[in-house]
């Protein structure tokens, strides 16, 4: 029997959550979902669909069209990780800018939408071997998973990497509205009724506010280390 275990990361918008989550999987071997890059999908389709703007949400027919959406992930080797596609097309560019961020705390709140995705996402991790990020991973997802994390930092210092991401892939962007984007989808995502952002209760807490992408990679992979250890003693 292979030793694998379920390694569940949430936390707030711009914690690194996808880059350790990417590192994790590679290193041990495991699948890695974006669970964040789904609920952005259905963002973009909803957009280009005309079901929200920026002043309007129709929320009612988004959810009567969900049967017509097919969401991905298909493994690029030169990556060296999955992206997503929407529809048989890669909108991996498409879903990364501030717009869909703007919006997709918004859709995520439909429990309809959340229904369909969590459904896929234990679909994908029904075997373990997975690394899944997002907002309700270690609360809804996959409740009883080996290992929890809840990833936090200052709004600021996730805004300013957010605006950095944004900036460096040719958005025009400024810090303040980043800030303003960080802080809003803070607010939707821990007070909505539906699977709300919280820390699971037996979730190990992470601000890595002052540390390096490596030294966090080092210190979540020592907890998986200990995770297989205990699960496999």
């Amino acid at each position: 029997m292979d030793k694998k275990i379920t390694i569940a990361i949430d936390g707030f918008s711009s914690t690194g959550k996808s880059t350790l989550a990417k590192q994790l999987a590679r290193h041990l071997g495991y699948a890695y979902v974006d669970t964040g890059a789904m609920y952005r999908s259905v963002t973009l389709y909803a957009m280009e669909n005309g079901f929200i703007d920026s002043a309007f949400f129709n929320s009612e027919g988004l959810t009567d069209c969900l049967d017509d959406i097919s969401l991905q992930f298909l493994f690029n080797p030169d990556l060296g990780y999955a992206e997503m596609y929407l529809n048989e097309e890669n909108v991996e560019g498409k879903i990364r800018t501030l717009p869909v961020s703007n919006l997709v705390s918004l859709v995520a709140e439909v429990s309809a939408v959340r229904a369909m995705l969590v459904k896929q996402q234990q679909h994908m991790g029904e075997n373990k071997g997975v690394v899944m990020d997002g907002r309700d991973i270690g609360t809804v997802v996959f409740p009883n998973a080996e290992l929890k994390l809840f990833m936090t930092a200052s709004p600021e210092t996730r805004a300013q990497r957010r605006f950095e991401e944004l900036t460096q892939k040719g958005n025009t962007v400024t810090f303040d509205e980043v800030l303003y984007n960080v802080q809003e989808r803070d607010r939707i995502d821990t007070h909505r009724k539906d699977s709300p952002l919280v820390k699971a209760a037996d979730a190990i807490e992470i601000d890595n506010s002052d540390l390096t992408i490596q030294q966090q990679f080092d210190k979540v992979l020592e907890l998986a280390k200990n995770a297989l250890a205990v699960t496999y003693p």
